[in-house]
């Protein structure tokens, strides 16, 4: 009775045991499927296999074909920024951020479901064809860009140099819409011009360094340096750093010329996505050269976005400059590359951009110390100025006739400045 007694226990055991580890089996697979919709994954690669085997045009329907056409419409299904890179697209990407490609000479983003130029480089076929930031793309060659993805637009209007195009554009300002046959070049990109010193005349006799900043590409933070160097031997007492139309450009470059002016190992930014262990921080140099704490001011404007903003934002938030004109355009997110095995990539918005007093900077972009807002006239006339090179007779009187009244303001405010510093000095 005992040894039955015995052995009836041990099988209880056993079949107790084998319970527990089932439903803990169970419990952890369910658990790793958590949010996988074998059902979508299985109606996805059975749509590939029916187009493959049906689909008239055979030519049509390799499996890279699918695949990336699936990818392109994806991508930009999550946000407008977030892109299927294909290996040449990654190429002209690697040499835009290089400071070289072959195209048009502006630089596009999606504003309110509408692809929209935020700046034009001087001495490009966009300018001299008369295009404007703020203009919309809305056709190339007769194909419309509505619900388009930026790079497929990129596609076709980069290439291979004297290839002519045909780009429909609609500028909101006077509700037109004109096409513009413009021929493409090698875009060498000027990242840091125009650096001066003001008009002593304009300035009070207050030697105020002026300089504008294009876009951040590689160069930029060396450029700048060089401009620097130069302007502080001819005696600056203060620096004006003009970011309106700037559209941003690598990360680490916007980084690199906060450098130049704030301490070593100074947060400049960081980005925070779904996963709060993946938060990232941004701090400047260790080794970095920091400048004499003369006295600074930013322009901006609402065409002042990515790059552009990460260094509005952080000179802002730490008191370096005081920063002049409108509130920015308010792309604030983290483009992680992804590479896949085939020389591709993904370009996934992964997370969002927040200023050293953790301001968000997506969707609501840097607002001003100084608001300065200008007209169309005078937009007109600053986008002329900047762009140089010949202009009409009717050009040149509205250049000459419309002050940057922007950079007026960025003026008396460092003059203030300078004379508050003088004063409490006393």
């Amino acid at each position: 009775m005992k040894r039955k007694a015995l052995y009836g226990l041990l099988a209880v055991s056993v079949v107790l045991n084998l319970f527990i580890g089932f439903r803990i089996l169970t419990s952890k697979a369910a658990e790793d499927d958590h949010g996988i919709d074998y059902a979508a994954i299985a109606s996805f690669t059975r749509a590939i296999q029916v187009i493959r085997q049906d689909y008239v045009d055979g030519s049509a329907v390799s499996y890279k074909k699918l695949t990336y056409a699936a990818l392109h419409a994806m991508l930009p299904r999550l946000d407008p920024h977030s892109q299927f890179l294909e290996p040449d697209d990654l190429k002209d990407r690697e040499d835009e951020t290089r400071g070289e490609f072959g195209g048009f000479g502006f630089t596009i983003s999606r504003k309110d479901q509408a692809i929209t130029i935020l700046s034009t480089m001087e001495n490009s076929p966009s300018a001299r064809a008369g295009l404007l930031p703020g203009d919309q793309i809305v056709a190339v060659e007769g194909k419309s860009t509505l619900n388009m993805a930026i790079e497929e637009l990129n596609q076709l209007l980069r290439g291979q140099p004297n290839q002519r195009l045909k780009v429909t554009i609609y500028r909101p300002s006077i509700k037109e819409t004109k096409d513009y046959e413009m021929r493409r070049e090698m875009i060498k990109v000027a990242s840091v011009v125009d650096a001066r010193i003001l008009d002593p005349g304009q300035t009070g006799g207050i030697k105020i360094g002026y300089v504008r900043i294009t876009e951040f590409t590689e160069p930029t933070a060396h450029e700048l340096s060089d401009k620097l160097d130069a302007l502080e031997a001819q005696g600056m007492q203060a620096l004006i750093i003009d970011l309106r139309f700037n559209p941003g450009g690598l990360l680490t470059s916007a980084v690199d010329v906060c450098g130049l002016f704030l301490p070593p190992r100074t947060l400049v930014a960081y980005t925070e996505g779904r996963d709060p262990a993946q938060r990232r921080e941004y701090l400047t140099d260790s080794g970095g050269k920091q400048r004499v704490n003369f006295p600074m001011a930013v322009l901006s404007n609402g065409l002042s976005a990515s790059g552009a903003e990460i260094v509005t934002g952080a000179l802002k938030d730490l008191k370096r400059a005081v920063i002049v004109g409108e509130t920015t355009f308010g792309k604030g997110v983290v483009q992680t590359p992804m590479p896949l095995p085939d020389g591709s990539a993904l370009w996934l918005t992964t997370a969002k951009y927040y200023t050293p007093g953790k301001q968000v900077i997506q969707e609501k972009g840097i607002t001003p110390d100084i608001e300065s807002a200008i007209d169309a006239d005078s937009e007109r006339a600053l986008l002329l100025r900047q762009r140089g090179g010949l202009l009409t007779a009717e050009e040149q009187k509205l250049v000459r006739e419309t002050p940057d009244s922007q950079l007026e303001r960025a003026v008396d405010a460092l003059r203030g400045l300078i004379i508050y510093r003088q004063y409490t000095k006393e």
